[in-house]
């Protein structure tokens, strides 16, 4: 009797496991729209004290063993993904890439870090590399980063998989996440839920001291990813590796969408977003925050 229902226990665990792993993956639905031209560990104190300290201590918490494994011994092949067209004629493609899962420099107490170069955890780097694996398919003629370490390291898995490579990633400071200012260290609590909620509305006013409004953002991305497509060949893809921010300032603009909605955009940690640019000014996107099902944990994401 002991033994059958340790036997029926282990059952248990086993499908409680299976679940678990299937439910980590995101995937998230498919966009297909065109637009028209017109913890503990970390002291209180130093932010900056805490980022070092999240550098050499590692995170707080680990992807499975099993999930790590599972990553090394898949192949790029197994990684399907959405439906996407061939390119054709003068339409240039850009893959937009977030960065993985970061030691919040807060540790327990999620903060906000904005442009602060704080590192990947070890899941962050297997969600960068997994992105890499399925990029691996597309014939990329430029990989470019933000300046940041957490989306140079992303762009680097990128480029190592591709077969007729560039020399180097392409870092360019358009592209560095958005500079939260005299937030950086500060919860949402603190900072304040209504300011917080005035600043994804585009109120100025409650800009941070030293920081940048989305608008400002908005601006400087657009500019870099302009001269990116001007630099791409027609017929030709490349990939941009950055950030959440960065991420919604060329999809928001891809869809359409005002600057003060596109905090409301999702995009998942080292998730891949499709946009097409046509001659004519035609931005189709064919889909949003695509994350590979490759069985590792959930990532945390919660201020950035």
């Amino acid at each position: 009797m002991k033994r059958s229902a340790s036997a029926f226990f282990l059952c248990h665990v086993f499908v409680a496991v299976k679940i678990r792993n299937f439910l980590a993956s995101s995937f998230v639905p498919i966009a297909n729209t065109e637009r028209k031209p017109s913890d503990s560990r970390l002291v209180a104190g130093s932010f900056k004290v805490n980022i070092m300290a999240a550098r050499r201590e590692g995170p707080f918490r680990l992807h499975s063993s099993s999930s790590a494994n599972n990553l090394e011994n898949l192949s790029s092949n197994e990684i399907t993904g959405p439906a996407i067209p061939s390119l054709e004629g003068s339409t240039k493609r850009l893959f937009l890439v977030r960065h993985g899962e970061v030691i919040n420099p807060g540790g327990d107490r999620p903060v906000y870090y904005g442009a602060l170069d704080v590192p990947l955890s070890p899941l962050g780097e297997a969600e960068a590399k997994a992105a890499a694996m399925y990029l691996k398919q597309f014939d990329l003629d430029l990989v470019v980063s933000s300046p940041l370490s957490r989306a140079i390291y992303g762009a680097e898995q990128v480029l190592a998989l591709q077969k007729n490579k560039e020399p180097a990633v392409v870092k360019m400071e358009g592209f560095r996440e958005l500079d939260r200012g005299a937030w950086c260290g500060k919860t949402k609590e603190e900072i304040g839920v209504e300011t917080m909620e005035k600043f994804d509305a585009c109120d100025d006013s409650v800009t941070p001291e030293g920081g940048e409004s989305y608008s400002v953002l908005k601006k400087r991305v657009l500019q870099d990813r302009d001269s990116i497509l001007d630099r791409l060949p027609a017929g030709r893809a490349a990939a941009i590796v950055s950030h959440l921010q960065v991420t919604r300032s060329m999809l928001s603009d891809a869809l359409d969408i005002p600057t003060a909605e596109m905090a409301g955009l999702g995009v998942a940690t080292a998730s891949v977003t499709s946009i097409d640019y046509g001659a004519d000014g035609t931005q189709t996107v064919h889909f949003q925050s695509f994350k590979p099902d490759v069985g590792l944990a959930t990532s945390k994401d919660g201020a950035n």
